[in-house]
């Protein structure tokens, strides 16, 4: 460190040099409660097409695999994006599968992956959650909407060049 950037350091430290100010932030809409209305307006904003199942949620099909937008929790304040590959697997793959979505988790954040058994078959789905108690911006809605369907897309294709084919691929209902 030079003497410059050490005095300045030093003087920062002893108080000889005012506090840097705090830039407002670039997002200053405030808050608002998560609905179903705002996701659906993001997905429509983006082209997407999508339907409200039986449930109320919003579904879709992303590249063939079936995504739920869900608004969970005692005041649907978690938005969670719920993704399902479009293939199955054989029971007897269940230790390649593990392997695979543990190298997944291991090596990255999103979307949480994990596999379930269904109907004597392997399904595997991403998930990204977040919680939104005190409301999000659109700024933030739309960041982690974009995320859970994003990297769900990334997960789904990265299993079609880890995992070997085979099993029938589910019925999934067209939009």
């Amino acid at each position: 460190m030079s003497g410059q950037n050490r005095q300045s350091w030093l003087q920062r430290v002893l108080g000889g040099l005012p506090k840097p100010t705090k830039r407002p932030p670039a997002d200053t809409q405030e808050p608002t409660p998560v609905t179903r209305d705002r996701v659906g307006d993001y997905l429509l904003t983006k082209g997407y097409r999508f339907v409200v199942d039986e449930d109320g949620d919003l579904t879709g099909t992303w590249d063939g695999s079936r995504f739920w937008f869900l608004l969970l929790g005692d005041h649907a304040e978690i938005v969670q994006i719920r993704g399902r590959w479009h293939r199955q697997l054989p029971l007897e793959q269940r230790a390649a599968v593990g392997l695979a979505l543990n190298d997944w988790n291991r090596e990255r954040i999103w979307p949480k992956a994990y596999v379930r058994e269904e109907e004597g078959m392997l399904a595997l789905y991403s998930e990204v959650s977040a919680d939104f108690e005190p409301g999000a911006t659109d700024a933030q809605l739309e960041q982690i909407l974009a995320c859970g369907l994003g990297t769900g897309v990334q997960l789904f294709a990265a299993l079609e060049a880890t995992l070997p084919s085979g099993g029938p691929a589910p019925e999934v209902p067209d939009n």
